[in-house]
């Protein structure tokens, strides 16, 4: 039976945390838009589902009420945490993680659309593999390719090559990127156990194994805090890729965001490299 066949077994608790910093508010709008869309298609599905969205306010979010009252009429409560300035990614989505006390936990990007079924077999296949507290997706990009987000431990060259290199330098390397994107063993259709690392843009968690955890850690103030997260997850559950749960991200590298992105990007890595090991080839 495959993953798209395995409905959740009993009704679920989900809690959603969104951080936003000066967000683009179409994709926001649309975010959240696909979520009430998604839980909707749960809410249908499995009497007793209940969903919760916690916007955390980095800076900058507009009004998002007429967001918010869709996302009510789909069943989908929310609120909204603000005035403690821009603390980062890892440390925003803490602040919503600390006061969750559902089953289930989705960090998500403000720039991801969620395919209408994508939550209902996510809770399906948690519910078919209790040893499961990390479920990572299949990501596409705005035309309609595969984004390898799962990640091989890096090197310092995978990282510099794929993220600042012109694409002459990226093709000599192709085979060396497409083996840290795990390119030999994700595929469109089978689950993947246990990739080293998942995107922080969709990561579906058992609550209590991430609050085992205890969420982010806090030192990262953006970039590598999912790396971080992937490889401490590894420790007390499994991590699986499941290609029927479908999202499109809308995102950009570090390298396309200007130099502060890329300063910040150059001091997580080095913190993470320190935490975790440096490999330089």
């Amino acid at each position: 039976m495959s993953s798209k066949e395995l409905p959740p077994t009993e009704a679920a608790s989900l809690s959603i945390s969104v951080v936003v910093y000066r967000p683009n508010e179409a994709l926001l709008a649309r975010t959240m838009s696909s979520l009430a869309q998604a839980c909707e298609y749960v809410r249908e599905r499995v009497p007793g589902f209940a969903a919760r969205l916690v916007l955390v306010d980095n800076g900058g979010l507009g009004d998002v009420s007429d967001a918010q009252r869709a996302l009510s009429a789909s069943g989908v409560s929310s609120s909204t945490i603000s005035g403690h300035g821009n603390v980062g990614y890892g440390r925003g989505h803490n602040l919503a993680i600390e006061q969750t006390s559902s089953r289930y936990h989705l960090v998500l990007n403000p720039d991801i659309d969620i395919a209408p079924s994508a939550l209902f077999v996510a809770l399906g296949f948690l519910d078919a593999h209790p040893d499961t507290g990390l479920l990572t997706p299949s990501i596409r990009d705005d035309d309609g390719g595969l984004q390898y987000l799962c990640r091989r431990f890096p090197t310092l060259t995978d990282l510099l090559v794929r993220g600042f290199a012109p694409a002459g330098v990226r093709r000599r390397f192709s085979a060396r990127l497409a083996r840290y994107e795990m390119r030999d063993v994700i595929t469109e259709s089978d689950p993947l156990w246990d990739p080293p690392i998942a995107s922080g843009c969709f990561m579906f968690f058992r609550t209590e194994v991430l609050k085992r955890l205890e969420g982010f850690d806090p030192r990262y103030f953006l970039y590598f805090e999912d790396y971080d997260l992937s490889l401490r997850t590894h420790e007390v559950a499994r991590i699986a890729y499941v290609p029927a749960v479908q999202v499109v991200h809308h995102g950009g590298g570090a390298s396309r965001k200007g130099w502060a992105h890329i300063k910040m990007f150059g001091v997580s890595a080095f913190r993470f490299f320190n935490r975790f090991g440096w490999r330089l080839w």
